[in-house]
């Protein structure tokens, strides 16, 4: 199938082999470029190139200013890129063109979420199950957003109970389910017993999750779910992962060490890998120095901010940047799938606001990101092995927690360095109990001895504390009627 001075075909077999750089190089010979804009942009989007993708989008936009496809299609790499207005506006572009299909709808819910218009974008939300009863994230995402805002179980589950009647046999539709429940504290045993009543059979995904639920509760129970899954999905890396966790669960540390060195080659930025395979070297198995991370306690540092231009010392801009972020903070609790419990956390990328507070962030930031990864220079461990010397920014975001709240311990899986910056803080930080610090390397699941933390960093006010995406961090809980604010964010070599 060729076209437009390109075979096509040799494209198509490029990107399937996960060759997207090539891919694009035969692309770039295109005759017609305006034939090929669309398949270079979902390129560069794969490869996080998303200013040079949406450069193409708009090109081809502007060439095609009557196409449906198009406008939906600029729509959706400004949602990715958290350019919530423009979204917007290219979706509505796309609909006065006639374009009403549910997947359009569904950007233009995120749009609306992401500019805090709770309401229409609830509306929005329900306009795509209109057109398509039980779409997943439409179906996945309305739930969040009714628990965000109200912290009423039971009226986010309305949503989602409705689908499932529909579609009983959904496991996919279970499983969104069952998240929504453990995040809004159902027990795990509740929760299991829900999920696997008359579910589906031979489903990978949701052996899984059922294996991840009751992984604390029975690991035999989590053991033979886990195992399942991999034998189900034997080329799925997170079937692995799962049963790995389950392994060093059930103190087979070695067993999960042996999964874990198979499984590095395949996949050698997931971050839980890394994890997992720290933990299991802390529990007693001896490792592969393939698995062996090299100084990682080295790797985490504390680094204070300075002022930003426009700011006569740190507590004034603090005090500035800690109004614009509360002002962010708009829903009543925390969401689901994330590791906060008892707080909230915004719906933007910060990247994105036009708040001067907030946009000198990313100034007073940048220096400390350089020194840190100079410090960390290069090495054949999984954190120096990919440090090109450059970064970008993968996602920045404000969490607010209140009293007790907390970070359950997790890692940042798409990440390379990870942060806490902090900007307010409650008294009990001081307190002398650790309460609101950040510990590291104790896993979420109870791991023959493995309880002690690798580092416990307190917070400061200004102080950003960066550290390798793979490192199990947690904040521990905190008394008294105040809240903790921080910045949080990845960081990706560039």
């Amino acid at each position: 199938m060729n076209g437009a001075g390109v075979d096509r075909q040799a494209v198509a077999d490029l990107i399937a082999q996960g060759r997207d750089e090539e891919a694009l190089a035969l692309l770039a010979r295109a005759a017609d470029a305006d034939v090929v804009r669309g398949l270079q942009a979902d390129i560069l989007k794969r490869l996080g190139r998303l200013e040079e993708a949406l450069s193409l989008r708009l090109l081809h936009a502007a060439a095609r200013p009557a196409s449906v496809p198009v406008q939906h299609n600029l729509a959706a790499l400004l949602g990715d890129m958290g350019r919530f207005p423009e979204a917007e506006a290219a979706v509505r572009a796309a609909q006065a063109l006639g374009g009403d299909a549910p997947e359009t709808w569904l950007i233009l819910a995120r749009a609306l979420q992401g500019q805090n218009r709770y309401d229409e974008a609830d509306a929005a939300y329900r306009a795509v199950l209109a057109r398509r009863p039980g779409q997943h994230d439409a179906v996945k995402e309305l739930c969040q957003l009714i628990w965000m805002r109200t912290g009423d179980l039971e009226q986010a589950r309305v949503p989602i109970e409705s689908a499932i009647a529909a579609a009983p046999g959904d496991a996919l539709l279970r499983m969104i389910r069952s998240t929504l429940m453990a995040y809004a504290g159902v027990s795990a045993e509740q929760n299991w017993r829900i999920l696997t009543d008359g579910a589906p059979q031979d489903r990978a995904s949701l052996e899984m999750t059922a294996a991840e639920l009751i992984a604390d509760v029975d690991p035999v129970r989590a053991l033979d779910h886990a195992e399942r899954a991999a034998r189900l999905a034997p080329n799925d890396p997170a079937a692995w992962l799962i049963l790995a966790r389950c392994r060093l669960i059930s103190g087979q540390a070695s067993e999960a060490a042996d999964i874990l060195r198979r499984l590095a080659p395949v996949a050698p930025d997931e971050q839980l890998l890394w994890a997992l395979a720290a933990t299991a070297e802390r529990a007693g198995a001896e490792v592969d120095p393939v698995l062996r991370l090299n100084d990682h306690e080295a790797s985490v540092r504390g680094w204070m901010l300075q002022a930003p231009t426009g700011w006569p010392d740190l507590k004034t801009y603090l005090a500035d940047l800690a109004k614009s972020l509360r002002a962010l903070h708009t829903v009543k609790t925390h969401p689901v799938g994330q590791s906060l419990r008892h707080g909230t956390q915004t719906q933007v990328n910060l990247e994105r606001s036009d708040d001067p507070a907030i946009r000198a962030f990313f100034q007073a930031i940048d220096a400390p990101i350089r020194r840190h990864i100079e410090a960390l220079g290069q090495g054949s461990d999984p954190l120096r092995r990919r440090n090109r010397g450059g970064y970008r920014l993968a996602g920045c975001w404000s969490v607010q927690l209140g009293p007790n709240g907390f970070h359950a311990a997790h890692v940042h899986r798409q990440g390379w360095l990870s942060s806490a910056c902090y900007i307010d803080l409650p008294a009990a930080v001081d307190g002398g109990g650790r309460e609101g610090w950040i510990s590291f390397g104790v896993p979420p699941f109870a791991c023959g001895d493995v309880r002690e933390p690798l580092r416990v960093e307190k917070p400061e006010p200004g102080k950003l504390v960066l550290f390798p995406s793979y490192m199990w961090h947690e904040t521990l809980p905190f008394s008294g009627d105040e809240t903790r604010l921080t910045i949080a964010f990845d960081v990706v070599p560039a």
